[in-house]
Formats: C-alpha cells, sequence, structure tokens
C-alpha cells in the first residue's frame, strides 16, 4: 500500500507523518524506516524507527532512491513501512518524474508487501490522476 501526503509548504505534511509513524510503531509487525532530507527530524521521531538521511548517501535521482529501497529490503525482510519525507528535495522537483517515482513505490510496495507514506510539496490541485488515488 502507499499513501501519499501532498500540499503546499507550511500545510502540515511533515505532522502528518510523524503521527503516522508513531501509529506503525504501535501497530506494525515490523521494522519502520523513515528516509529525510537532512537531519530535521532526529528529535521528532522515536528511537525505534530507522531514520535515514538521503543527503548522507548522496541520493540525489529517483534512481538512487529506488536503488536505496531495493537495498533496504534486500538487506532487511522485515521492513513493514517506509516513509518518505520531501520526495522533491530528494529526488529534485520535476513533476513527472516525481509521479513516475510514485507509480514505481506503488507496485514495490506490493510486491514486497510494504506499506509506503512519501510526503510532497506541491499544490495537490496539480497532481496528476495517478497520484491522486494515492492521496
Amino acid at each position: 500500500m502507499i499513501h501519499v501526503i501532498m500540499g503546499l509548504k507550511g500545510s502540515g505534511k511533515t505532522k502528518k507523518m510523524i503521527d503516522s509513524i508513531n501509529d506503525a510503531l504501535v501497530h506494525a509487525s515490523g521494522d519502520v524506516v523513515c528516509i529525510e532530507y537532512g537531519k530535521k527530524l532526529t528529535y521528532d521521531i522515536n528511537y525505534r524507527v530507522r531514520l535515514v538521511d538521503s543527503k548522507e548517501y548522496g541520493i540525489c535521482n529517483s534512481d538512487m532512491l529506488k536503488g536505496f529501497l531495493s537495498g533496504l529490503h534486500a538487506g532487511n525482510f522485515d521492513i513493514t513501512n517506509v516513509y518518505i519525507d520531501n520526495l522533491y528535495k530528494t529526488i529534485g522537483s520535476d513533476r513527472a518524474n516525481g509521479e513516475a517515482f510514485v507509480a514505481w513505490c506503488a507496485e514495490f510496495a506490493a510486491t514486497n508487501d510494504m506499506n509506503v507514506t512519501i510526503t510532497i510539496s506541491d499544490d495537490p490541485e496539480a497532481a496528476s490522476e495517478a497520484v491522486k488515488q494515492y492521496l
């Protein structure tokens, strides 16, 4: 399953994601991973969540993020929930590329029985129908 939290800057996307992470810690049967851009969530996320700074790994486009997610899963089949904060800061702000990544994530999550939540800083009204189905 995939869920996209989309909104303009300051609309509360990260707060919603943090609430979802805390809920996942209570209900998830496996490990929870959060990929962020920069180290801003360190004190907001429970220590049991594997917090990963995408900048530390040089992730700068969607292919690198796909490989990183695939590697995370290959190294730990117990990951049930993945959170990606601020997708466009990590892979660039090309909307078509972001939509293609969301579609890939939906397939990856379904194949590997994972829940993926992604925050995107953009106007939800501008999203394509392919992305709107995950809002």
